[in-house]
């Protein structure tokens, strides 16, 4: 899949790069591939948002978290939610992927390699303390549901892996 077209007015990229993901504060909402559209109109701006997945407990928050930050740079904000095209992990950007990875979190591998991975059938997510694809799956779910949760063999640690929605 093609990521869908984002427009951003080039003025508010600074702004919007310092509003974290309140579930990986290390991930910007645009590293993160939510932020759908932020276009300014006079001092007004509309951001359009879509959630990771339907229910996310954090999209309440990001959308306080972009007006508050358009605020305090002088704009007013409004937040919509936009639920079409669904997000997609495809959306994370590749710098996002290496913070999600130096975080500790195993970035999303591709939809089939994904299923393999979750179902048992093959080790291939990678440790993210020491690299190893030694690792097996322990709970679906992790820290947040759209988080499995692994531990690698080698080490004995234990990591979050982020899932392949696409």
């Amino acid at each position: 899949m093609t990521a869908e077209k984002v427009y951003i007015a080039e003025q508010l990229i600074p702004i919007l790069e310092k509003v974290s993901d309140p579930e990986i504060p290390v991930l910007s909402i645009l590293e993160m591939g939510v932020v759908r559209s932020a276009l300014i109109e006079n001092d007004n701006v509309k951001v359009q948002i879509t959630p990771t997945y339907s229910g996310c407990p954090a999209m309440d928050v990001i959308g306080d978290d972009i007006i508050s930050a358009l605020n305090r740079a002088g704009y007013q904000a409004k937040v919509e939610l936009v639920l079409t095209p669904a997000w997609t992990t495809d959306w994370i950007t590749e710098k996002g992927r290496r913070a999600l990875e130096d975080y500790g979190i195993a970035a999303p591998l591709g939809a089939e390699a994904d299923k393999e991975a979750l179902l048992g059938h093959k080790k291939i997510v990678k440790c993210t303390n020491c690299g190893s694809r030694n690792t097996r799956l322990v709970s679906q779910f992790g820290s947040t549901a759209c988080k499995a949760l692994f531990q690698c063999i080698d080490c004995q640690e234990p990591f979050d892996y982020f899932k392949c929605l696409k």
